[in-house]
């Protein structure tokens, strides 16, 4: 009984990491692991406004906000990593271009996890 509260409760909030705001630093990938398979299974695009992340669920859709110039871009959790110390997020080379990252290759961000 106690499970079946905890599932309706989740599903009725949100799911678990709804309000999921994280600060750090973000990178991105794209050429060189274009058409390979990601964690997920599907193929990367670097044209696609798509991310990896370590924990949150395949699917997951993130605000991502470069702290730098305060430009924002809505990206898809499809990949796991990044595996470099202190960096929070890998963007797709089309969703680092559209906040401004690839002239600094590493910038501050915040993310936020949006319905």
């Amino acid at each position: 009984m106690n499970l079946l509260l905890i599932l309706i409760s989740c599903c009725c909030l949100g799911g678990t990491h709804s309000g999921y705001v994280q600060y750090g630093f973000a990178s991105y990938y794209g050429g060189e692991f274009q058409g390979k398979k990601t964690a997920s299974g599907e193929r990367f695009n670097k044209w696609d406004f798509t991310c990896a992340h370590k924990t949150l669920p395949f699917g997951t859709r993130l605000r991502v906000t470069n702290l730098k110039n305060h430009k924002s871009v809505i990206v898809r959790v499809n990949d796991r990593g990044p595996w470099v110390k202190g960096r929070i997020i890998d963007l797709s080379y089309a969703a680092a271009k559209k906040i401004g990252l690839l002239k600094y290759g590493v910038v501050k961000v915040k993310i936020e996890v949006i319905k």
